[in-house]
């Protein structure tokens, strides 16, 4: 055993840790103060003097500066200036910067026709281009960022082609092509270029070299999807979430979202419901909740539709609360903090991420109320239940507001009462939200709630709204515009207080002021209706026609199909003479609403004016369908028929008339018999029929749609009904006498 045992020799032959204590003394410091002729040098100027070669080094055995040992002088330390030499003290200049030696050669030029330096430059230009054209795409200017991304692409190419001729493949620049083809590929797809995108990327997508270009499948999905082929789409977001790996794990959620979605535009609820099961068991977002709550009431499921909403009630907002934002104490510095914080950039994130969630989780809780319990008002007391239970707690009371929304809307008062009024002994914020809602139950009956809304929460711009509506009931102008003015300086961007403002100083009269508010109110909402026509109104009122059909034209790119609008419209153009357009907005308004009699007049005195009364025939016939009692769209069609020569149809439209206006038989026979069997001075029936056709007025005769006999004798005021004709034996001439007598051209009743 002890045969394998071998020991250390006594005497180590190399010292492996010998020499680590030896040292220099020159580099000695801890004798310094011994040290005569260094304590001396440091206190007197007895260093600076040359050493003499009798005493050359030190007490400790160092050499001086200067000495020569070893046949090396000891380089000279800081005693002398910068730049001795030995030569300065032969004689000649100090030129420390040698400046004697003259200026430096130039630097060697680029040789700009060579090659490599081409290529450089080219590549250059075409990073340029593709910045250029992102540029211009985040400023909006798509045809501008088209135009470059082309642009780049044909120089990328003629790069790749001179780097062929000059270099081997492998040196081409592969990261270049790549962002060259991806970014045409956008600029195409912003464009809604979609088939030349689609190219694009396939050619990204085909090529090996570029290792993440299996990634982009998903921007061929969504350009699949935009297209409404949602098949292709989820084809190609499967392909996509294939060739990505598992530790991209958000971008594998959004994509399953994508695949989600697209199921639900074809109707395949179970499909996306997978998918969204999917999302919320891993990595639970809002969106996600949301669109399965839509899968389940698509399909009808009620108790999975509670599963869901409370799944999305857990959703983490990950958002600071309002506590962070409170001091704690009155230290002026974290006081300073917190403003400082409070309304910053992230803050505000936080805000519109909040405000997402709580309005996915209100819109969620009225969709599925009325269809997850028996009624729908034990549906939001369920919601209301589970909110309360989460940390969205304020919006149970909005809920709670919502469900006596829901009973005005069934026009359930009373129970739209009983629920607002709950709120009466809760906050304020609360109390004055129930209030503005019973301000509008007893709007025109009483103020009570009005001002308990005000008084509740003086700085809320929808209670002062409300506090001035009825008080402009009331008729009182000039109060009601102090609460809508006080409701803006609360709220600047109170739309409502803004709008009624304005209609309050139509009301006054005050015509600029309300165009101010007006074109206000139209800089904040662009596409509203009722502004653009405000705004057309009141440059009506001003007598500026150019200005109001000019918003009326913005109106009808709002509004197209809105029969009134393009009746108003036809009035003005006929009023500044322009027969042509206003002929289009006539008729475009008969075919959106044909029952209004001024359109119809009109559009019939058109065609009887261009000589084209068979044409009239059709809007006076309408017309006397819509108003059966009066007897002067019969007349119109009979003028109509006389016109373009059918006096057969005349005679019958006549015999119309005659039936509608005279109630008496006796009558109704004597006008027959007067007709045909009145004596005349010789000459047949049919002469004398054909003489009284003779004696009516000429086609070429202008025709007067509306003269001041037409509109007393027949047309109806729809601000009254129409007087009673008295009902005697002996029927008394009427108006309607005289127009059939202008029409006809003599007396059809003997005094």
């Amino acid at each position: 055993m002890m045969q394998n045992v071998h020991l250390a020799p006594e005497v180590d032959e190399d010292d492996l840790y010998s020499g680590y204590n030896d040292y220099n003394p020159t580099f000695d410091t801890e004798d310094l103060e011994n040290d005569v002729a260094f304590q001396q040098a440091a206190r007197t100027s007895h260093g600076r003097r040359p050493p003499s070669k009798a005493s050359l080094t030190s007490s400790m055995g160092r050499p001086m500066t200067g000495a020569i040992q070893d046949g090396v002088a000891r380089p000279m330390t800081a005693v002398h200036a910068a730049g001795y030499t030995k030569a300065a003290v032969r004689g000649s200049s100090f030129d420390p910067l040698g400046q004697a030696r003259g200026p430096a050669p130039p630097l060697e030029m680029k040789n700009s026709d060579s090659s490599e330096e081409k290529i450089r430059q080219l590549e250059k230009k075409v990073n340029e281009l593709v910045e250029e054209s992102c540029i211009a795409n985040s400023c909006g200017d798509l045809k501008l960022a088209l135009e470059k991304a082309k642009e780049a692409g044909r120089k990328e190419r003629v790069l790749v082609r001179q780097r062929e001729q000059i270099a081997t493949p492998e040196n081409i620049n592969l990261d270049l092509t790549y962002s060259v083809l991806f970014n045409l590929a956008s600029q195409y797809a912003a464009n809604e270029m979609y088939a030349e995108a689609l190219n694009t990327y396939q050619v990204i997508v085909k090529n090996k070299m570029f290792s993440n270009g299996g990634r982009l499948k998903v921007n061929m999905g969504n350009i699949y999807l935009k297209q409404r082929n949602y098949s292709k789409a989820i084809k190609f977001y499967r392909m996509a979430l294939d060739q990505i790996p598992s530790v991209h794990k958000e971008m594998r959620i959004k994509i399953m979202q994508n695949i989600g979605v697209a199921f639900i535009k074809t109707g395949q609820y179970v499909d996306a419901i997978s998918s969204f099961e999917h999302i919320m068991s891993t990595s639970p977002n809002l969106k996600a909740g949301f669109n399965l709550i839509l899968c389940y009431f698509a399909i009808g499921n009620g108790e999975q539709m509670k599963k869901a909403f409370q799944k999305l009630i857990a959703v983490p907002l990950e958002v600071d609360y309002d506590d962070k934002y409170i001091s704690p104490n009155d230290d002026p510095h974290t006081n300073l903090l917190i403003e400082a914080i409070k309304n910053d950039s992230l803050r505000q994130i936080e805000r519109e991420r909040k405000s997402m969630a709580e309005e996915y989780i209100m819109t969620a809780a009225k969709l599925i109320a009325p269809v997850i319990e028996t009624s729908f008002a034990v549906g939001y007391d369920w919601c209301v239940e589970v909110v309360k239970a989460s940390h969205y707690v304020e919006l149970a009371n909005d809920l709670e507001i919502n469900k006596a929304t829901t009973y005005l809307r069934q026009q359930d008062f009373n129970q739209a009462l009983e629920t607002l009024k709950m709120f009466e002994k809760k906050d304020s914020r609360v109390k004055s939200a129930a209030a503005t809602n019973l301000s509008f139950l007893y709007f025109l009956v009483t103020t009570n709630y009005a001002d308990l809304a005000v008084n509740s929460d003086r700085y809320n711009p929808a209670a002062l709204t409300n506090k001035g509506n009825t008080v402009f009931a009331n008729g009182d102008f000039e109060k009601a515009a102090e609460f809508y003015k006080e409701a803006l300086r609360n709220d600047s961007s109170c739309t409502e207080a803004l709008y009624n403002l304005g209609l309050t100083y139509k009301k006054l009269n005050r015509i600029d002021e309300a165009l101010d508010c007006f074109l206000k109110l139209h800089a904040i909402l662009r596409n509203s209706g009722q502004v653009l026509h405000q705004i057309a109104n009141i440059y009506e009122i001003m007598e500026d026609p150019s200005q109001a059909i000019e918003w009326l034209l913005q109106l009808i790119s709002v509004v197209p199909t809105d029969p009134h609008v393009l009746s108003k419209l036809g009035k003005l153009y006929d009023n500044e003479g322009d027969k042509s357009q206003a002929f289009h907005y006539y008729y475009e308004s008969y075919r959106y609403f044909p029952s209004n009699i001024e359109v119809i007049e009109w559009l019939g005195a058109y065609y009887i004016d261009t000589q084209f009364c068979e044409k009239a025939i059709e809007y006076f016939e309408r017309a006397a369908l819509i108003l059966p009692t009066q007897v002067k769209w019969q007349l119109m069609v009979a003028s109509c028929y006389r016109r373009s020569g059918k006096f057969c149809n005349v005679f019958s439209e006549f015999m119309l008339f005659l039936y509608h206006d005279f109630t008496e038989h006796n009558s109704m026979l004597f006008i027959f018999n007067f007709f045909f069997f009145s004596p005349e001075s010789g000459g047949t029936k049919g002469e004398r029929l054909s003489a009284r056709l003779k004696a009516l007025p000429g086609t070429s005769e202008p025709y007067e749609s509306s003269s001041s006999k037409e509109i007393d004798a027949s047309y109806i005021d729809p601000l009254g009904p129409q007087a009673e004709r008295p009902k005697t034996a002996a029927r008394k001439r009427t108006e309607e006498d005289d127009f059939a007598d202008e029409e006809l051209g003599e007396d059809l009743l003997p005094e």
